[in-house]
């Protein structure tokens, strides 16, 4: 925590990118915060060149997973090292983190801390444990986990299990070295025709191509497949992107029924005053092609 150290905080009422690159430089700020779409929007401004940000040491992330791509261009542009963590309001703190002077990869939230445990707890059955690899639904035991909801005996039952586990309501899974990588939020996915489609992949695999800026996918319905993954993409400045161009890109790097059915470009996306991208929101946008 910054306080504790004696770090001075700046902050602002309302995200806004040059806004926050204008206070890295006037502040000299030696660490940045930021959701991963604040970052998006902070590499597509046009001020982003006329800051200096060479005072910057280190960035989180956390709120929503990162694409590897754009994870790498933020440690590129900034010239500090971004580390991705991991936690909840009900949590009270991070929970999981990478440990700085150790290995990290780019798009995990890295391992849980000291006093906590994580586990993947199977999506059939969350008593038992996904096998490394496999996605399913992170469970967290520990001193930050609390008792229940207060006045809500229904919520409590249903996030708590009888062994003090928390579900957190978040897809992930386990690699071979122990890291933890989220897929999604158990609540956003996709289903069509019986398979489950992770909107945060899809957005990863379009955040990688060079003419997307940002990308939200959302689900759409569908009377033969009850729904289909839509992806609303704002352009980088001065590129124009194709609906087959994407499509191209999409082909090559996932599975043919997660690729999305439709594409909409759009000049921004629907966001909270953090910079968060708001799913439920997308509807809004929608132009029902």
């Amino acid at each position: 925590c910054g306080l504790l150290t004696g770090a001075a905080l700046v902050l602002l009422e309302r995200f806004e990118a040059e806004a926050m690159l204008r206070a890295v430089e006037r502040c000299k700020a030696t660490m940045l915060e930021a959701v991963p779409t604040g970052f998006m929007y902070m590499l597509a401004d046009p001020a982003m060149g006329r800051y200096d940000l060479s005072s910057l040491e280190r960035m989180t992330t956390g709120g929503q997973t990162i694409p590897p791509a754009t994870a790498a261009e933020v440690e590129e542009k900034f010239g500090a090292t971004l580390m991705e963590l991991w936690g909840m309001t009900e949590l009270a703190g991070p929970g999981t983190t990478h440990a700085w002077a150790c290995e990290r990869r780019l798009g995990s939230i890295g391992v849980a801390l000291p006093y906590v445990e994580a586990r993947i707890g199977a999506l059939e059955d969350s008593a038992a444990t996904a096998p490394a690899g496999e996605p399913g639904e992170l469970l967290i035991r520990g001193p930050i986990v609390p008792m229940g909801y207060y006045g809500n005996e229904a919520a409590t039952e249903e996030a708590f299990d009888e062994g003090g586990w928390f579900r957190t309501g978040d897809v992930a899974y386990r690699d071979g070295d122990g890291f933890l990588w989220i897929v999604d939020r158990r609540k956003d996915m996709i289903n069509t025709a019986g398979f489950n489609v992770y909107p945060a992949e899809l957005e990863r695999v379009l955040a990688a191509h060079p003419d997307v800026s940002m990308a939200a996918v959302g689900g759409v319905p569908d009377r033969e497949k009850g729904e289909l993954a839509k992806a609303y993409i704002v352009p980088r400045p001065g590129a124009e992107p194709t609906v087959d161009g994407i499509m191209a890109h999409c082909r090559k790097h996932l599975a043919p029924y997660k690729v999305p059915r439709q594409i909409q470009f759009v000049p921004d996306l629907p966001v909270n005053s953090t910079g968060k991208i708001l799913r439920r929101e997308l509807h809004t946008i929608d132009d029902g092609g």
